[in-house]
């Protein structure tokens, strides 16, 4: 699937900022519109497949997008620390592990079902590389796990505020908000059952039904009811997810020089030599977190064991953009 010729063209010739931003927009209206259970599954793997068509003119086209994501792209641990800095008397993140920009309607129509104001859906850029700690540490955290109970003392960029890291069922989560007015709540769900279920012949589907369960719950809405009792409340992830699985299987060449360097991986650390290929298949980047050599786009290849069908780490744009829900009740 190819973009009409006025979308590429207008991605061709707007500047670099412009250009992320016409494509983040575009993403979201895709991601956006409501989903119900019955019909989740076919539906988001419809729209994946629909984001595809981006993610081919990004790797295809215009890579150099990708060079300068870092530098144009808003970064979600910045807008948050900008957020947090907001005169709100008492105010919370909750940080879903891996959520996506495919979970979206769940969390923006449960909200409006169960009585909360959402005040503003949007997507921002993950850390290079979309890593776990890497956004960790752009929060001013060692790791994700010093959050836990309330590790994180006043030596990160929130201060002060109360912090929790677990992956607890959502009624035990509820448990642990006390009173305290500020609080970063990171709950290492989805990405816990994203992982579980990245083996050959599971995937997207397995994912989508477990991520319809859980945002439809009573519980889910009980603990984030919780979390927002007297405070605003912003729903984020620290990167999103490719589905692996939906991906083409690179040609030959590419395929062998990607299972050389990057194993079953879509990142690798250090500096590398990308390859002579033209488009390239993969990107060197320096980013704060340091050098790694990064997949692009959408290829596949054959590994021992099974190609994943779930992952993170490369350059896709639900790996690389983070959904941002803020709401209150």
């Amino acid at each position: 699937m190819a973009l009409d010729p006025d979308q590429f063209r207008a991605l061709t010739t707007a500047a670099p900022a412009d250009a992320w931003r016409a494509i983040i927009d575009d993403i979201l209206s895709v991601c956006v519109q409501p989903l119900s259970a019955p019909n989740a599954s076919g539906e988001v793997t419809r729209r994946d497949r629909a984001i595809g068509a981006l993610d081919h003119f990004l790797a295809a086209a215009a890579w150099d997008l990708w060079e300068q994501f870092g530098e144009t792209v808003d970064r979600n641990a910045d807008r948050l620390v900008d957020w947090w800095s907001s005169p709100y008397s008492a105010k919370a993140i909750l940080i879903l592990d891996g959520l996506s920009l495919r979970e979206l309607p769940w969390l923006v129509e449960g909200a409006k079902a169960r009585g909360f104001a959402v005040h503003r859906t949007t997507a921002h850029g993950a850390e290079v590389p979309s890593e776990t700690n890497a956004f960790a540490r752009a929060l001013g955290f060692n790791s994700r796990s010093q959050l836990q109970n309330n590790g994180g003392g006043m030596a990160h960029r929130f201060a002060p505020a109360r912090t929790e890291c677990v992956d607890l069922p959502w009624k035990d989560c509820a448990d642990l908000i006390d009173a305290s007015p500020n609080w970063i709540f990171w709950h290492q769900w989805p990405d816990s059952k994203l992982h579980d279920g990245s083996g050959a012949g599971q995937g997207l589907d397995t994912l989508t039904r477990d991520i319809a369960a859980q945002l439809a719950s009573d519980d889910f809405w009980e603990f984030v009811e919780r979390l927002a009792k007297g405070r605003r409340l912003v729903i984020t992830s620290d990167h999103g997810y490719a589905a692996t699985g939906l991906f083409f299987d690179a040609p030959d060449e590419q395929a062998a020089f990607l299972k050389g360097i990057l194993k079953s991986g879509r990142l690798v650390a250090g500096e590398h030599d990308p390859g002579p290929f033209v488009p390239p298949v993969a990107l060197q980047a320096n980013s704060p977190h340091g050098k790694h050599l990064l997949a692009v786009g959408r290829w596949k290849w054959r590994s021992q064991g099974g190609y994943p069908t779930l992952a993170h780490g490369g350059l896709s744009l639900l790996e690389m953009l983070s959904p941002s829900i803020e709401m209150t009740k």
